[in-house]
């Protein structure tokens, strides 16, 4: 094929190409974007792919290296291509190519050789590659219509080479195929088969939703040396090359984006910018202010007495007053309490249904407790109770009373040994149990020395 005839069949090729293209931008529906997340996963995207692509095969390679032949030529190939995306900036990809690749000596430059040329028909070469997608032009928008790539795997191809010698003689390989892929025991056969490494880059332009553009370049680097035919080197590799444009059709729900043009950091640009997002975090914000204000109404104390408004009993307490834990004040001792008449053998009253002492029973208890760390001795302690419940609940309630005061005892430095309890329940009542006055002196505590 000479020059002229392969720029009229790439034009025709990329005429034709363009023609599809915009067919399918106006047939198209544009994706809804609005939904996608960042950290939403595939699913809410498309993509899977199909590509046709058509272009130039050469038998030399861009970063150049030995060849067989000091002159080349360009021929037609093309190609089917199946994509996975398994993220925004990684795929894998199937890939196959058809044609042919030829070239010829020239006899100034190569006197000595005694090829004329070669014409190889590349039956095909298929591989598996990975497609990593390097960024693109425009990297603040959600979507982009500009990007680059690189590709990189390993395939198998099978191959038929030509060779015409400067004597005339012509050596068709095909239908009697031999060598480095093939076992020289068996039969010969139609192609020689083997292995290949493709690596490559390109740029992809998108025209539509659905439509993506190809520009891109592979070097092929075959593991064999009758790739042309030729054994020139037993260490040397034969080479090819294929220069391509295509198509790109994404698959899918039309109301997913495709997953190759969705930059992460674009979306998150995008949504930090989104309205909604704004309008969630004022309202969180005012959420967090009304939580702060609760908060501080709760620890708001007017009268400053240690007690919070919200659980304050007795609000307006006079600065400097003993409250209790529900912010009102605590009972005065009378005189005689706190005189020395008290022994600290005298009666420790309880309210109804409880053990808890009562803060007028402590200069009691100090008392008593005073007495027997100074002079010794021990004391029995008999707790009581009214007539109200069950004989056998008073009994209990009367030793958790007897406790309530060795407990207070103790606690205050007397040596546990000095006290002893007993639970007497509704025995020995001092008054009458038909009337609350009687039954408030039956709730006690009485103290004897031992």
């Amino acid at each position: 094929m000479n020059y002229s005839t392969l720029k009229k069949s790439v034009a025709l090729s990329l005429v034709a190409l363009t023609g599809v293209a915009t067919l399918a931008v106006a047939q198209d529906a544009p994706a809804t974007t609005s939904s996608t997340k960042v950290f939403g996963g595939r699913g809410q995207y498309r993509t899977w792919s199909i590509g046709v692509n058509a272009g130039v095969l050469a038998p030399v390679i861009a970063i150049g290296g030995t060849n067989d032949f000091d002159k080349w030529d360009v021929n037609l190939g093309y190609g089917l291509n199946i994509r996975k995306q398994l993220g925004h900036s990684f795929a894998l990809e199937l890939a196959g190519v058809r044609g042919k690749v030829s070239g010829t000596n020239n006899s100034v430059l190569s006197p000595t050789s005694t090829v004329r040329e070669f014409e190889t028909e590349l039956q095909y070469a298929v591989d598996l590659r990975g497609v990593v997608n390097l960024g693109s032009i425009d990297f603040l928008r959600r979507e982009n219509s500009v990007g680059f790539f690189l590709t990189a795997g390993a395939g198998y191809l099978a191959y038929a080479p030509k060779v015409t010698y400067t004597n005339g003689n012509v050596v068709d390989w095909k239908g009697r195929a031999i060598g480095p892929a093939d076992d020289r025991h068996d039969s010969p056969k139609d192609y020689v088969k083997g292995f290949y490494i493709p690596v490559g880059a390109g740029v992809k332009f998108k025209v539509s939703e659905r439509v993506n553009f190809n520009l891109g370049y592979t070097m092929n680097f075959v593991d064999a040396d009758n790739f042309d035919g030729v054994y020139a080197k037993g260490t040397t590799k034969d080479k090819f090359s294929y220069g391509y444009a295509g198509l790109e059709f994404s698959l899918g729900s039309s109301a997913k984006p495709s997953l190759e043009w969705s930059n992460p950091l674009a979306t998150m640009y995008d949504e930090l910018k989104d309205p909604t997002l704004r309008q969630e975090v004022e309202a969180l914000k005012n959420r967090v202010s009304n939580v702060e204000k609760s908060v501080e109404d709760l620890k708001k104390d007017t009268d400053g007495d240690g007690v919070a408004d919200q659980f304050d009993k007795c609000p307006g307490t006079p600065a400097g007053t003993a409250v209790d834990g529900s912010g009102c004040p605590l009972p005065k001792f009378t005189a005689a309490a706190d005189s020395s008449n008290v022994t600290g053998f005298e009666k420790i009253g309880f309210d109804f249904n409880s053990s808890v002492l009562k803060t007028e029973s402590y200069p009691t208890l100090d008392k008593l407790s005073s007495v027997l760390r100074e002079n010794g001795g021990k004391v029995t302690v008999n707790g009581y109770a009214s007539s109200e419940g069950t004989a056998a609940y008073n009994l209990k309630l009367s030793k958790d009373r007897a406790n309530s005061v060795k407990t207070y005892l103790v606690n205050s430095g007397v040596n546990a040994s000095q006290v002893a309890t007993k639970g007497l329940g509704e025995a020995n009542p001092i008054a009458s149990n038909d009337t609350e006055e009687g039954r408030i002196q039956n709730r006690r505590v009485e103290t004897a020395r031992n």
